[in-house]
């Protein structure tokens, strides 16, 4: 759905009902977390000796927290550190595995304690979906089918066997597995020529020939607009050795000058918005080219890395990429998910990066604090939109104007869920106007409204841990809903969510 600019500072939305709108996949809203910073260690993985309560060392309030938004998927070792990991030296007692030194992020020395029982167990206790990224660009074939046949074969053999000694019975039954990870840069700096002939080798031997186990399959994907690595991959890649296609992109001022993440400008705000909204173009454009070679919509398009990015936070380590999450963040998470939500016809997953102490987290740590931060209250009030029904719009919006440039300043998606119930999603991104925006839901039948916001006075408000319940979300009346027309007037740079029974 591309927004049209309306002519007036009121938006109007027409809910479209049909019958054969898609499914919003739950996965849309999955997560990501790399061995990168204080991600792993320090983050997610304390130890089971710390004194901050744990399951098998995995921070207890972070499970928590992460149950809370339904987390449905976690991607896992990487990112770029995935092609520098071999799985099996993270197996075995603690204290017999080698140590690994982390040449992406810091330079820093692992020691690998947090490895594939680790994980896997950690997404049993969040009851989410494991998305294993497999080593293509310093591995093996046999090292990715091992680790297929260690975490998923239920029968005898080496691997299967090797699982046991390690004292798991039962195999993970591991469904999602990236094939590499941005093999155009830290995975290789491969052609895509190269890199679709080396897919096909390593999906062949991941599974057998009719793939019976039900392997679901990410191809590493496109950086951005580079939209030939996305023509190569459909045309190249046989259609029963792939199950999903990646895309790449984040939220950048300048690649070279990031900018601050709390000390922003309004015109580094407004340029890290249209970078933002640039995510409806490319999967526009991305899924044009994936429908030529895939008209039965058989593959799917999966965002499994985006997000805003900013310069590290003063006096932390560069290669840590911590950084603090304010309602910047929280106009990029519901914009992103709006569109994401918009095109659940073939987006089928996306991964937010990153979870924890590292890029957009949705949680930030320090010792035995956690706060959480503005995305992740995002992700709480959106959790409506899992597995529901879309609800398609046509969306006319105002214009959000800075130095002669605009961008739409609306933002929306709605569903209805299995219950019967319709959510629409609101974002305001315009940094000083409040905007009236007008729904006609007379084809629903809806009686009455609540309502749900996420605001604060500045853009550059977040939650500290001096002061970490700053922002979150409340109940928001300013609305009125009358003979099947809603009307709200949502404040500038705010998110709200609506339930109509």
């Amino acid at each position: 759905m591309q927004p049209i600019q309306a002519q007036n500072s009121q938006a109007n939305i027409q809910v479209k009902p049909t019958d054969d709108a898609p499914i919003i996949s739950k996965h849309i809203y999955g997560h990501f977390a790399e061995h990168l910073g204080r991600s792993i260690y320090d983050g997610f993985y304390v130890g089971k000796a710390s004194t901050i309560p744990n399951t098998d060392g995995v921070r207890n309030d972070l499970i928590e927290a992460l149950k809370a938004i339904k987390i449905p998927n976690l991607r896992w070792p990487g990112g770029c550190f995935a092609d520098t990991y071999h799985w099996m030296d993270g197996i075995g007692a603690q204290e017999d595995r080698p140590a690994i030194v982390n040449t992406w992020w810091g330079g820093v020395t692992e020691d690998n304690s947090f490895g594939t029982h680790n994980f896997l167990n950690l997404c049993e206790a969040l009851g989410t979906e494991p998305y294993l990224a497999g080593n293509v660009g310093s591995g093996t074939v046999k090292e990715l089918s091992d680790w297929v046949q260690y975490v998923n074969h239920n029968g005898t053999s080496p691997m299967a066997d090797l699982r046991r000694e390690n004292g798991r019975e039962n195999p993970w039954e591991v469904t999602y597995w990236g094939v590499g990870n941005e093999m155009w840069g830290c995975g290789g700096n491969m052609t895509p020529e190269y890199y679709a002939n080396l897919y096909r080798q390593y999906a062949t031997f991941m599974s057998a020939w009719d793939n019976k186990a039900g392997l679901y399959r990410i191809a590493s994907g496109a950086n951005g607009s580079d939209y030939n690595w996305t023509e190569v991959l459909m045309k190249n890649i046989p259609k029963n050795l792939l199950e999903g296609v990646a895309l790449h992109h984040y939220s950048v001022i300048d690649w070279n000058n990031k900018g601050s993440d709390v000390a922003f400008t309004e015109e580094q705000y407004f340029t890290t918005m249209k970078s933002a909204l640039f995510m409806d173009e490319l999967i526009n454009k991305h899924v044009a080219i994936m429908d030529k070679y895939d008209p039965q919509n058989e593959i799917d398009l999966i965002v499994d890395e985006w997000g805003g990015w900013y310069e590290v936070q003063e006096g932390t380590n560069p290669g840590f990429l911590y950084q603090q999450n304010t309602m910047r963040d929280a106009m990029i998470a519901g914009a992103s998910l709006n569109i994401f939500n918009n095109h659940s016809n073939r987006v089928k997953m996306a991964n937010l990066a990153q979870t924890v102490n590292v890029l957009q987290a949705v949680a930030l740590t320090k010792g035995d604090q956690m706060i959480l931060t503005p995305t992740y209250y995002v992700l709480k009030m959106y959790t409506v939109h899992h597995d529901a029904t879309l609800l398609p719009i046509e969306l006319k919006t105002p214009d959000y104007t800075l130095n002669g440039d605009k961008l739409p300043a609306i933002s929306a998606s709605a569903s209805k869920d299995a219950a019967g119930k319709t959510h629409i999603s609101l974002v305001n991104i315009d940094a000083k106007k409040e905007n009236t925006v007008t729904v006609d839901l007379s084809k629903l039948n809806i009686k009455d409204f609540t309502a749900t916001i996420l605001s604060s006075d500045k853009l550059q408000d977040h939650n500290s841990f001096e002061n970490p319940n700053k922002i979150q979300p409340k109940s928001f009346k300013d609305f009125k809903f009358k003979k099947g027309v809603l009307e709200i007037k949502i404040p500038a740079f705010s998110v709200v969510v609506l339930e109509g029974n």
